[in-house]
């Protein structure tokens, strides 16, 4: 099955998405940041036609279900970047064949270690998937992404100080459609604790 997207879609998607995160880096409070990334996500969700709903589906789609916010599972962590280069190669539904190269690891207190990811396409940009233990339960089994920058999806920091919000964890594309093929979280962003905040399964 093809997923017929215009590209001009897909760009004001991304606009969008790159608009709504950068109001969540401005913001003084991540709690109504959170609220308002809620907001935004859902009526892309619902009303966008690059949205991954399905459009025969949208008419009922009544939003995402996202967990109250817990500022718990908010960190500021420094990027360990002496790590074993590694490499995916990495089919999309619609990118193509995507080339990830680890770049660095996380430790996030109370839950565990994450691999980061360059997406090593032309401008790159940060990638970390998680699977955790509420996958295939509360939350998708193929896992949640917390930033993908190529997307716009980025918390903001750098190296020295990295924000990783599991309260933003969203559901990847073929989580609403298994039409797309999206690169899901292997061993080194697989963690044993459970993330019971962020957008929860689509089901």
């Amino acid at each position: 099955m093809s997923i017929d997207t215009s590209r001009w879609d897909v760009l004001d998607w991304r606009r969008q998405v790159a608009d709504l995160y950068r109001a969540v880096r401005e913001a003084d409070d991540p709690a109504q940041a959170h609220a308002q990334w809620v907001a935004g996500r859902d009526h892309l969700l619902t009303a966008h036609p690059a949205s991954p709903v399905p459009a025969a589906q949208r008419a009922a789609f009544a939003g995402a279900r996202v967990a109250a916010y817990d500022p718990a599972f908010r960190f500021v962590v420094p990027v360990d970047l002496d790590v074993e280069p590694a490499r995916r190669d990495v089919a999309t539904g619609t990118d193509g064949v995507v080339p990830l190269e680890r770049v660095g690891r996380v430790d996030l207190p109370g839950i565990g270690s994450l691999d980061l990811w360059w997406t090593a396409l032309y401008g790159g940009g940060v990638f970390v998937p998680l699977r955790d233990a509420t996958s295939g339960r509360t939350s998708y089994g193929g896992g949640r992404y917390l930033l993908d920058t190529v997307k716009g999806a980025d918390l903001g920091g750098d190296a020295g100080a990295l924000v990783l919000d599991l309260n933003f964890a969203y559901q990847p594309s073929c989580a609403y459609d298994d039409a797309w093929a999206c690169p899901l979280p292997g061993p080194g962003n697989t963690v044993a604790a459970r993330v019971p905040v962020g957008e929860q399964h689509a089901g």
